[in-house]
């Protein structure tokens, strides 16, 4: 029998192998513990915290923020960054209201071109980077000045489109309950125990270290545990809102894509030593561009549903001129869910920890009576540890 035949085993130690856990398949333990001891805190701080009305808003809350880090997940494992998602969002979300109510475009068509100007932002500002070599983030930072002053160009005189009976409102507005609900939740289970479960087999092929209780067992069990309370929640109040919904046929999607695709194994391979992979026959360029007009295309998308949220779009859309708060709170999400700003590491299913660590923060402080100011330092300083942590995982699971 050859060297090459003998299956490889793991030399690491216990500790490091703890930590190369905690920065791949376990990144969303530790952040799912937290959810559950913040959801301790706040409901014995509010009598309403835990109410069925409370929490199908909180969730709502969470989705737009959710989906817009979702796509930011592509871009950081690649080890690249996108900071015009949040005027993307917004721009697409005023372009769509246009072609709706000055142009008479059906909905959904509306909605496939606000979606596809976001993915078209996202490829182009990646071409940009891939070509000239300058920085992601001074590019996306030039480019999302840009979309604020076409979002403002965009307006009418009146600074708003009222959305209100367009059809757009229908998106956030719909609710899904009874034996339809639960057949959405038990179907999202099964589909992502079978998405873990292949995950395992292919890293027991590879010859990798896997555990089927780690790997599979667990992340199942969490899972479903969240999304049967979830439902049981909201069953008291309208059923399942369509933008948690939406959110997590695009969470279910977007893991397959990242876990089970040659594409998904491309961007962890490039944000690990893009060099490399590009020895290795990768094109990285093209993978980026993909990366960066996914991204572009789910901002996109959150800013439309955050326009059917609010019934309308204005200068405030998309967190308003410089976005800051709904940039902060997106990368936040995404970083905070256990995907690394240093690129090829991190769960897809992060984003909607994180999201949903962000909202409950918001939440929380809301009932409590803080003021806003404290809301965006508690985000600010969760960003700040979570990229601490990040760095700290790396280190230790540095070979040496």
């Amino acid at each position: 029998m050859t060297d090459a035949s003998i299956p490889h085993t793991s030399t690491a130690t216990p500790t490091r192998s703890l930590t190369e856990r905690l920065g791949n398949e376990l990144s969303f333990v530790p952040v799912a513990v937290g959810l559950v001891a913040l959801f301790l805190f706040f409901a014995t701080q509010s009598d309403v915290f835990l109410t069925s009305r409370n929490l199908s808003n909180l969730l709502v809350q969470s989705t737009v923020t959710g989906i817009i880090a979702l796509g930011l997940v592509f871009v950081l494992l690649t080890g690249e960054i996108d900071l015009s998602v949040a005027a993307t969002s917004g721009v697409a979300s005023v372009f769509m209201a246009k072609l709706v109510m000055d142009f008479g475009l059906p909905v959904p068509l509306a909605i496939l071109a606000g979606v596809a100007l976001g993915g078209l932002v996202g490829a182009a500002s990646a071409r940009w980077v891939t070509l000239i070599g300058v920085p992601s983030f001074v590019v996306t930072l030039g480019v999302g000045l840009v979309l604020n002053g076409i979002q403002l160009l965009l307006l009418p005189r009146t600074g708003r489109y009222n959305l209100m009976n367009s059809g757009v409102d229908q998106l956030a507005a719909t609710h899904v309950t009874g034996p339809m609900a639960w057949g959405l939740v038990l179907g999202a289970i099964v589909l992502f125990a079978l998405v873990m479960g292949s995950t395992w087999r292919s890293r027991q092929r590879a010859g990798l270290s896997a555990s089927f209780n780690a790997g599979v067992l667990l992340p199942v069990v969490i899972v479903a545990l969240f999304l049967v309370g979830v439902l049981v929640f909201l069953e008291n109040q309208r059923g399942l809102p369509m933008p948690v919904i939406l959110f997590l046929a695009l969470l279910g999607v977007m893991s397959y894509i990242t876990s089970e695709t040659r594409f998904g194994t491309y961007l962890y391979a490039i944000g690990n030593n893009a060099e490399a992979a590009r020895r290795a026959g990768i094109k990285v360029d093209r993978i980026k561009i993909t990366a960066f007009a996914i991204a572009g295309g789910m901002a996109a998308f959150g800013g439309i549903l955050s326009a059917s949220r609010s019934l309308g779009v204005s200068v405030s859309s998309g967190g308003g001129v410089g976005g800051g708060a709904l940039l902060l709170e997106s990368i936040a999400a995404a970083v905070i869910g256990g995907v690394s700003l240093f690129g090829g590491r991190g769960m897809v299913v992060g984003a909607l920890f994180g999201a949903l660590i962000i909202a409950t923060v918001s939440n929380g402080l809301n009932l409590m009576g803080v003021a806003n100011e404290a809301r965006l330092i508690v985000t600010g300083l969760l960003l700040v540890v979570a990229v601490s942590i990040d760095r700290g995982i790396e280190r230790l699971a540095r070979p040496g």
